[in-house]
């Protein structure tokens, strides 16, 4: 029977990790009391933080500047500024053009973290926090991290499953591996419920928030950007926010 600690060994695991994620879910959805006034609709910059964090603000914000012809974004990965006048400009649009600097060109790729990184982007995502319709950090990172203890788990529970198995005599085999059927089934179905919906780890979004987008209508482009992401541009576009040309058919 020196299979048996191995098994109470896993069945802990995959109970704690399990129980951590679900506790974390359980916590980023409860409804919060917001400081505002309910809420009738977002912005496009609001729905853009619920639907993909501060790097889809960065995008439609990249998007927005790129379709009225005050910055081009080369399918190369380019960002060239075309008009940085002051007349219009808004706090986000300001820190792209912080982002890309005085030379007024600057890769897409170093671009989109250090906007998204910017005060006014994060400002954004405190003001929907204090309106309960974001999911705050620390909700975040402890989802997150419920994530990471399931999928320990389910690896611990197959090298202990397969250890066990390994060391018991052919005929105790089948109970053996019937035992660890039971955590490394546990500790999968909870790690495939979470990536579903938890994926990828982090909903940005509270229930409040996601009722709010899913009023929105995707007919507009900028709306579908802001609620879908990059995939439903243009093919160019989507290679500039990569940072990448496009492929070229033969």
């Amino acid at each position: 029977m020196v299979w048996v600690p191995l098994l109470l060994v896993a069945c802990v695991m995959a109970g704690i990790g399990c129980a951590r994620l679900c506790r974390a879910s359980l916590a980023a959805a409860r409804p919060t009391a917001p400081s505002a006034p309910e809420d009738s609709g977002l912005t496009l910059l609001e729905a853009a933080y619920l639907a993909g964090g501060p790097l889809r603000v960065t995008d439609l914000t990249l998007v927005a500047m790129h379709r009225e012809r005050r910055l081009l974004l080369a399918h190369t990965g380019w960002a060239t500024v075309v008009d940085s006048s002051t007349g219009s400009r808004d706090e986000w649009e300001s820190a792209v053009l912080g982002a890309i600097g005085p030379g007024g060109q600057s890769p897409i790729p170093a671009v989109r973290p250090a906007v998204a990184a910017a005060d006014s982007v994060r400002s954004l995502g405190r003001r929907l926090v204090d309106r309960g319709l974001a999911v705050p950090d620390a909700g975040r990172r402890e989802i997150a991290a419920g994530v990471r203890a399931v999928r320990a788990a389910f690896l611990l529970c197959l090298a202990l499953g397969t250890a066990a198995a390994l060391l018991v005599p052919g005929a105790e085999r089948p109970l053996v591996v019937a035992a660890f059927s039971l955590p490394l089934l546990a500790s999968g179905l909870c790690l495939l419920i979470g990536r579903i919906e938890v994926y990828p780890y982090t909903r940005w979004a509270s229930p409040a928030g996601q009722r709010l987008l899913s009023g929105l209508s995707p007919a507009d482009p900028l709306t579908a950007l802001a609620t879908r992401g990059p995939a439903v541009l243009e093919p160019e576009l989507r290679a500039a926010l990569r940072g990448h040309a496009p492929a070229r058919l033969p």
